[in-house]
């Protein structure tokens, strides 16, 4: 019993230094293709409100409602090879009907429709408000997916020429508010309780 008590508290202590312990310090031990990223999002702004030994999180900083740095990166080829990094968070409900055209537009982008949110994951902020930039510009109707594929490209180019970029500067609409979508029930209470009776039946009959 004492044992366990020990081991309980000894993890306590674990996770009271790790939530005190610096991003810039826990990112030394990272590889360079996640670390340099994670360094950027340090500079712009500060040390992550979380820190674990794979993850920092910062919290309502910039335009987001949160931006991760993971030490797992992930290699994507569009629109030149590159490690997703960085990923950038806003609340924003996409109609069902945009997700798989969006997905094609860019594997980066996520969308998660239950908790009405929507992300991109890059090598930085820049890209990623590129990525959601041309995400909103496809759900209101501006641009298809290949247009967007096609937008995405020159922009980036734009920037290795040193000429303006609009779409990586900033978002250029408002992020939403209470746009989670929760669905729509299938299944009634009645629906349930005839289920648990016919389950009560199959275990009588097998008994």
């Amino acid at each position: 019993m004492l044992g366990s008590q020990v081991g309980t508290n000894t993890q306590c202590y674990e996770r009271f230094l790790m939530s005190v312990r610096r991003g810039s310090e826990v990112i030394k031990n990272w590889p360079e293709d996640a670390r340099e990223p994670a360094q950027l999002v340090i500079d712009k702004y500060g040390e992550p409100d979380e820190v674990t030994e794979s993850l920092l999180t910062w919290h309502k900083v910039g335009s987001w409602k949160r931006i991760t740095a993971s030490r797992a990166v992930h290699l994507h080829n569009f629109p030149v090879p590159h490690w997703d990094a960085v990923e950038s968070v806003i609340d924003y409900r996409v109609p069902v009907e945009f997700i798989s055209p969006i997905v094609e537009f860019d594997g980066s982008v996520t969308i998660k429709r239950t908790a009405g949110e929507a992300s991109a994951q890059c090598h930085d902020e820049e890209a990623n408000s590129l990525a959601l930039n041309l995400m909103h510009e496809m759900v209101t109707g501006n641009k298809t997916g290949q247009e967007a594929r096609a937008y995405y490209a020159k922009e980036f180019l734009d920037y290795r020429r040193k000429l303006p970029t609009p779409y990586m500067k900033e978002l250029n609409f408002q992020p939403q508010s209470d746009c989670g979508d929760p669905d729509q029930r299938v299944l009634s209470e009645t629906d349930l309780e005839r289920a648990r009776k016919e389950g009560l039946k199959s275990i009588g009959t097998s008994a």
